[in-house]
C-alpha cells in the first residue's frame, strides 16, 4: 500500500554550472602561478633583443644573471666569481644534465660575459644558452630617418 504525502516529491539534481565556474577559476589561477614561476627565476635585467628569439619554458635549467656592474647572480642570489666554479660543480653532481641560461644586461661588457662563461666551462657544464627578449616591431614614427619630422597628426 502506498502512503500519500501532501509534500510533493522532488528529485535531487546536481548543479553543474557553478562547478564549471570554480574549475575554470582554479585553472586560470594555476596557469598564472606557473607563468610567474618560470619568469621569475632570474633577475629583472635590460636584456638585448633578437628577432629570432623564442621562449623556453623548461624548468631543468639554472639561470646565471650578470648585471651591467659586473655582479653575478645564480638563481637570484649574488655569488662571488671565485666560488662560482665550486657551486656549479656541486649542482652538476646533483643533476648531471644541468643546463645554464645566461642572461646579461644589455650594458654588460663582453669581457664580463666571457669570464663568467669560462667559469661555467671550468665547472664542466657544456649546455649553455643565452636569454634574450623578443624584438618588437618599431612604431612607424620611430623608424623615420633622423632630421625628418613625422607627418601631420590625423584630424579627429
Amino acid at each position: 500500500m502506498k502512503i500519500l504525502s501532501p509534500v510533493p516529491e522532488k528529485k535531487g539534481r546536481i548543479e553543474i554550472i557553478p562547478l564549471i565556474d570554480i574549475m575554470v577559476f582554479l585553472m586560470a589561477c594555476m596557469m598564472m602561478v606557473n607563468l610567474e614561476m618560470i619568469r621569475m627565476r632570474g633577475l629583472k635585467l635590460n636584456l638585448p633583443t633578437a628577432q629570432t628569439a623564442t621562449p623556453e619554458n623548461k624548468s631543468d635549467f639554472l639561470t646565471l644573471s650578470i648585471k651591467a656592474s659586473g655582479q653575478v647572480f645564480l638563481e637570484k642570489e649574488e655569488i662571488d666569481r671565485n666560488t662560482l666554479v665550486d657551486e656549479l660543480k656541486r649542482r652538476k653532481e646533483k643533476e648531471p644534465k644541468v643546463r645554464i641560461y645566461v642572461q646579461a644586461d644589455m650594458d654588460t661588457t663582453h669581457g664580463d660575459v666571457v669570464r663568467v662563461l669560462d667559469k661555467v666551462r671550468a665547472a664542466g657544464i657544456q649546455k649553455i644558452g643565452f636569454q634574450v627578449k623578443e624584438e618588437t616591431p618599431a612604431a612607424p614614427e620611430a623608424s623615420a630617418p633622423r632630421g625628418t619630422a613625422p607627418g601631420p597628426a590625423p584630424k579627429r
